[in-house]
């Protein structure tokens, strides 16, 4: 079955509606590097005047759009709820597809094919398609929702939401509770995220004697580089064994640290003046001592040899994790929405990265949820798809979360 075309059996004006729109925006290539965000721009403005719910554009960076669509609550007054989501997505390689990936192709199988299917336009359009049903339903919430689009989220989202949170716009959102995006889960529970690991990125440069390829010269920077490459995986067996030693424990509950390039060298004959290894590493911050860490890193570097040196590129100061107590009357009426519904809820620290983290670090709780279950994972992997069935039944799931969040004020 190709296009969008639902089966014979689904005729629901409704679920046709939200399925036309996911495979619509699916099909707007919003995808790394140069990304022209223009047209998912006037797509969400389309669907804003569908909704009848006023959008503004905020260009904190030039080219750089933030959209937000609002639905305002009886009780404006109260601290609102925002919706995130991100425009982008990853690169492809096509060539390892079966379907076009940005086509929105559904098979025999009701799979919908597409990059962003599950990073995270599904998502985006869920909370669109909740907010559709609410209010032909007649409902009105107290709080007043704020529904986020936003750029560059998969390249670091320095020029969306981190840049965001600090302007007066953000803050005159008044934002209570966040939701933003978790992951897919192959069995029947749901993720759900409460803070996430803190990003490090650094090249750590290493500097040496040049000459030609045939000496044995001394003070080199690949004698160097290999102290450091040496030291990194030594950590990184170590974490790996905490793994294995304690069962219960995820990714999230260590620290990961990756060699992912190394740059220098002119030819094969000649020894370069310097190498620089680049390390992407993911950091708990409740188990890891960050200055301890970065002493850590600080010694390496003077062990390897003169002249090494360390350059970041991220370097994320630990992030207060969203409290999941009584404490907080928003995850309260989350969890009351999930068990309603009898969903199976894991909340877990996020291994990897989202907007959250930023949402956070300004002191407002962030809920990170994505709601596919019983789904392989295949964020930034070949032949991404999420089911009609499983998109459909996200709308529902937000319908009760929204309704619970929405009317809770103590």
């Amino acid at each position: 079955m190709s296009s969008c075309q639902l089966p014979s059996t689904r005729r629901n004006p409704l679920d046709t509606q939200a399925i036309n729109n996911f495979c619509e925006y699916l099909r707007i290539p919003s995808v790394h590097p140069n990304i022209n965000y223009d047209e998912c721009v006037q797509f969400l403005q389309k669907q804003a005047k569908s909704l009848d719910l006023p959008i503004k554009v905020h260009n904190v960076v030039p080219k750089k759009p933030i959209v937000v669509l609002t639905w305002v609550g009886t009780e404006p007054n109260l601290p609102s709820i925002l919706l995130n989501s991100h425009m982008d997505v990853v690169p492809v390689f096509e060539d390892q597809w079966s379907h076009k990936p940005f086509s929105a192709d559904i098979d025999e199988h009701n799979n919908i094919y597409a990059r962003g299917t599950q990073d995270m336009k599904s998502v985006g359009i869920q909370y669109l398609e909740a907010i559709r049903r609410l209010k032909q339903q007649g409902v009105a919430l107290k709080r007043t929702i704020h529904v986020t689009f936003v750029p560059d989220e998969e390249i670091g989202g320095l020029d969306g939401m981190k840049k965001f949170v600090q302007t007066k716009e953000f803050t005159e959102l008044n934002v209570g509770v966040a939701l933003d995006e978790s992951v897919a889960s192959p069995d029947d529970t749901f993720k759900v995220y409460y803070g996430e690991r803190c990003l490090w990125q650094f090249h750590i440069h290493c500097p040496g004697n040049p000459g030609h390829g045939s000496l044995l010269l001394e003070n080199t920077a690949g004698e160097k580089l290999s102290y450091i490459v040496d030291k990194v995986y030594e950590f990184r067996n170590q974490q790996l064994q905490m793994l294995k030693d304690n069962p219960d424990w995820i990714m999230a509950d260590v620290t990961s640290i990756n060699l992912t390039k190394i740059t220098g060298g002119i030819q094969t004959n000649v020894i370069p003046p310097e190498f620089v290894a680049s390390f992407d590493c993911r950091i708990p911050p409740e188990r890891v001592d960050f200055t301890k860490w970065e002493e850590t890193i600080n010694q390496w570097c003077k062990n390897a040899g003169e002249g090494v040196w360390v350059e970041f590129d991220h370097k994320q100061s630990p992030v207060t994790p969203t409290k999941l107590d009584n404490s907080n009357i928003y995850w309260v009426a989350f969890k009351e929405a999930t068990d309603k519904l009898g969903l199976k809820v894991k909340t877990e620290i996020c291994g990897g990265a989202t907007d959250g983290r930023y949402i956070r670090g300004v002191g407002i709780s962030a809920i990170g949820f994505s709601p596919m279950n019983n789904t392989p994972v295949l964020l930034h992997n070949h032949n991404e798809y999420l089911n009609v069935d499983t998109f459909l039944k996200g709308i529902e799931i937000y319908i009760q979360i929204l309704t619970s969040v929405g009317n809770k004020t103590n």
